[in-house]
């Protein structure tokens, strides 16, 4: 028998709008909670047509963006600048557990429904405010989006290729971090207070304060007065180290090698059969960033070009070395490990081949490969590889 879902009773109103407020009330409802999105009269929610298809248009339905931060909620329309409007809205607040609203600081309590006024009709509300930079301080009023509150809280300047160029992120760090995802840990907090006994509370969510607070290893590097450790390629995580870091493939693919701790790294060298590398890791007195790190990172750089992503897939995937293919969207979204019908369809495939395989009664085979002869570390068995099959192909160049 399965438990109920962790919120389930849990009463939230949704007056966001965008990314980072939907995806916070997303997160609530896919824990269980009854969200009701309240969306102004007139187009609603800005995301209802923006990135819309086409086909959407056509069809006259919000576009996909819309439809995915905003799945598994009610919808309903109030116009919060009509007494009528204020009026259902209180009395909707009047039942709920959490209101969530990402209007500029003051709004809310200008239309008389901020949370002073809320709380004196629920005094167990937790009200929970996301903005840009907070409710107060002298940029409180001020607009802005992910890329301004990331480039001010020193992020953006740390997502930057090797001669500094800042990249610009398709991944709305400020919004998703700082924004939704602060924005349902203090949540869940204030929700366990008041679940003790304790009153509702204001939550004042900054996206760009969440983030800078984030930003944690920048902040070593300044701990230890290492600026160096913040410009690219300076850094233990940022590409001072051959074991942490991008390599291009032959067919312009990338490989992640991930490798930051010593076993890591020497299971690494073994599958390529370099073990003369193994004692050259940071954690043995290599130089971060120094010239032995950059060598070595060339000289890896020129294995990993000397093939195609599909084949270092093959190749490294099954061993424990922190190698990993740099997907796609599309591509991740076709992988088992996100994909629950590719998954499975792979587990039908290994069940059947193991059958297929079982030996006749007393036939004794042999169950394990001899060593390979280079040396190199052998294959893991199971779904993803090991068997000479390819745990997975990336793509038509697989």
């Amino acid at each position: 028998m399965s438990s109920p879902a962790a919120l389930q009773g849990l009463r939230v109103l949704d007056l966001t709008m965008l990314l980072p407020g939907p995806v916070a009330t997303l997160r609530l409802a896919e824990m269980g909670a009854d969200v009701l999105k309240i969306e102004p009269p007139g187009t609603g929610d800005a995301t209802r047509v923006m990135m819309q298809s086409s086909a959407d248009e056509v069809a006259t339905r919000p576009g996909a963006f819309y439809r995915l931060v905003n799945r598994g909620k009610r919808e309903t329309r109030i116009d919060l600048k009509s007494e009528s409007g204020r009026n259902v809205l209180l009395a909707l607040a009047r039942e709920a557990d959490v209101i969530v609203e990402s209007y500029r600081p003051g709004v809310m309590t200008r239309l008389g429904v901020g949370y002073e006024k809320l709380r004196t009709i629920n005094p167990r509300l937790v009200y929970c405010a996301i903005s840009g930079y907070g409710a107060e301080g002298p940029f409180a009023d001020r607009a802005g989006h992910d890329l301004n509150y990331i480039g001010y809280s020193g992020v953006l300047d740390q997502l930057a290729t090797r001669d500094g160029t800042p990249a610009l992120p398709n991944f709305q760090i400020a919004d998703l971090l700082g924004g939704a995802l602060s924005a349902v840990t203090q949540i869940l907090a204030a929700l366990w207070y008041v679940a003790r006994g304790g009153g509702g509370r204001f939550i004042d969510v900054s996206m760009a304060h969440a983030t800078y607070a984030h930003n944690v290893v920048a902040q070593v590097a300044l701990a230890n007065d290492d600026e160096a450790a913040n410009q690219p390629g300076g850094g233990l995580l940022n590409g001072g180290v051959p074991c942490y870091n991008l390599y291009r493939t032959q067919d312009g693919r990338w490989l992640a090698v991930g490798a930051l701790e010593l076993k890591f790294w020497q299971a690494l060298c073994k599958a390529l059969d370099r073990d003369d590398w193994a004692e050259r890791h940071w954690s043995l007195g290599q130089a971060i960033g120094g010239a032995d790190a950059a060598a070595l990172t060339r000289e890896l750089a020129a294995i990993i070009a000397s093939e195609p992503l599909q084949t270092w897939i093959d190749r490294l995937e099954p061993i424990d070395c922190c190698a990993t293919p740099v997907l796609t969207p599309g591509e991740a979204a076709r992988h088992p490990l996100f994909n629950p019908e590719v998954l499975q369809q792979m587990l039908d495939a290994s069940d059947a081949a193991q059958t297929d395989e079982q030996p006749a009664q007393g036939v004794v085979t042999q169950t394990t490969a001899p060593a390979q002869a280079t040396g190199a570390t052998a294959p893991q068995t199971g779904v993803f590889g090991g068997d000479g099959n390819k745990p997975f192909t990336y793509g038509p160049w697989g």
